[in-house]
């Protein structure tokens, strides 16, 4: 029989991509999201739709009776009328985070992808490489896949018939200790959502119960992973690495690098993007690809979105739009700007109060560590999702102390006080850079600045 399920904040990654794997599986699938509701996101509710996915209002009227199961996010409460429809009628409530695992469960080969930094384009080279060599994965990420914008559907998935599965493992909630995988990834271990001693154990228990972990070695904080008899490492500094790619030169539209000799390139800019290479590199030679031949597949990767994804360019001025929100992601994606030339004019949307608390001044000392006194940071109030939080912290402190650091930054509580600013400054040769997570209406706040770009 057809199992019947519906989703509660389906248009969110983590959730429309699994509502299209079950969908591909036979299953019959709704949702509802209250961004729909706000008319917010609807490329995404058409993409659903297109692929035979029925969207309701977020009223309750998704759950019937014949429901078998309600999927819910970590951040959903009691109070919506979804969840409220689904205790009345007694259908059984999962977490997204849960049923993830049972899915990644079924497949002989799990390859669960974790770090702090760098996990969305990581599963998604992993992904590609493997589609591509005919090893017919299924791949659940956490961004749009650029090389399959043309697919039915969110671009987020991969689907496939075969044996290998590949996730993106995320240590934010804790779910990653949900997974046995085939192959533990263990990108880099940088500050984030929980402290470094607590992330240490978390990717250790992760790393130790694999078939084979794949861990950074030029990652300090990962060195304790190196001495687990199953580890296997990468590198873009330690030729003693089972995988090392070394010579990283940036290109005008890209980067080249050499593995054993042999010179590749990379349509992405930056040597994190090398090293995410590494990484993906070594993983796929695990599951049988020569290493020679993934980096050849390597060279048509286009990337994801929302990472230093370049929205357009008018009179020689570039605007770009970028997911980084922790210290290590702002000083690797600054720093990848900065090996061209071109002014830098930085808007950072913080994207919650809970974390400006915790690392707030560490993203800071990672602009002004790789800013130049000619960029500009801007920054508007911090991100609200709503709810209920400790409104302690404003962007206004942030920028004071990034101001104390002698970086060139500026504090206006509106976004649009931000664009106009920008579009009164900004000149032939600049890069605008967009930056900031869980605010879907960034990518458009990108458009409608290229838009309003005037003859400079």
């Amino acid at each position: 029989m057809v199992k019947k399920v519906s989703f509660c904040g389906i248009s969110g990654s983590g959730m429309s991509a699994l509502a299209q794997v079950l969908k591909a599986k036979g299953f019959e699938v709704s949702g509802s999201d209250r961004s729909f509701d706000q008319g917010k996101d609807e490329k995404n509710k058409k993409a659903l739709e297109d692929i035979g996915i029925k969207i309701f209002k977020q009223d309750g009227s998704a759950v019937q009776k014949d429901t078998d199961f309600l999927y819910i996010s970590t951040a959903v409460e009691e109070s919506i009328p979804d969840v409220k429809k689904a205790l009345q009628l007694g259908v059984k409530i999962q977490k997204r985070s849960d049923l993830l695992a049972q899915i990644f469960g079924e497949y002989k080969y799990g390859v669960a992808v974790g770090g702090t930094s760098g996990k969305t384009t990581l599963t998604a080279m992993i992904g590609y490489i493997l589609d591509v060599a005919l090893k017919k994965p299924t791949v659940i990420n956490g961004g749009l896949l650029k090389n399959y914008s043309g697919q039915k559907g969110i671009e987020n998935v991969i689907l496939n018939n075969g044996d290998i599965a590949v996730i993106e493992a995320d240590e934010s909630d804790g779910s990653i200790e949900k997974y046995t995988p085939f192959i533990s990834v263990v990108n880099n271990i940088t500050i984030d959502h929980k402290p470094i001693n607590e992330l240490k154990k978390l990717f250790f228990d992760f790393a130790i119960k694999a078939k084979y972990a794949v861990v950074n070695a030029d990652c300090e904080n990962s060195k304790e992973l190196l001495t687990l008899k199953n580890a296997k490492t990468f590198s873009i500094k330690d030729e003693k690495a089972d995988i090392c790619l070394s010579n990283i030169k940036p290109l005008k539209d890209g980067v080249s690098y050499q593995l054993k000799g042999k010179t590749f390139h990379l349509k992405l800019i930056g040597a994190f993007n090398v090293s995410n290479a590494a990484a993906a590199i070594l993983t796929t030679s695990l599951l049988g690809v020569d290493v020679f031949k993934a980096a050849e597949i390597l060279q048509n990767f286009s990337g994801t979105k929302r990472r230093l994804d370049v929205i357009g360019s008018k009179n020689n001025i570039t605007v770009i739009d970028d997911f980084a929100h922790n210290p290590d992601k702002v000083k690797a994606s600054i720093s990848a700007l900065k090996d061209y030339e071109g002014r830098v004019l930085v808007m950072f949307q913080p994207h919650g109060f809970s974390p400006m608390r915790m690392m707030g001044h560490q993203i800071i000392e990672s602009f002004a560590s790789t800013m130049d006194k000619d960029d500009v940071l801007f920054m508007p109030e911090i991100f609200y999702a709503g709810g209920s939080v400790k409104r302690d912290i404003s962007s206004k402190d942030l920028i004071e102390y990034a101001n104390s650091l002698n970086l060139n930054a500026e504090f206006y509580p509106l976004r649009d006080d931000i664009k106009n600013r920008i579009l009164e400054i900004t000149k032939q040769g600049d890069r605008i850079v967009i930056m900031g997570a869980r605010d879907n209406t960034l990518p458009d706040f990108c458009k409608s600045i290229l838009e309003e770009i005037k003859n400079a």
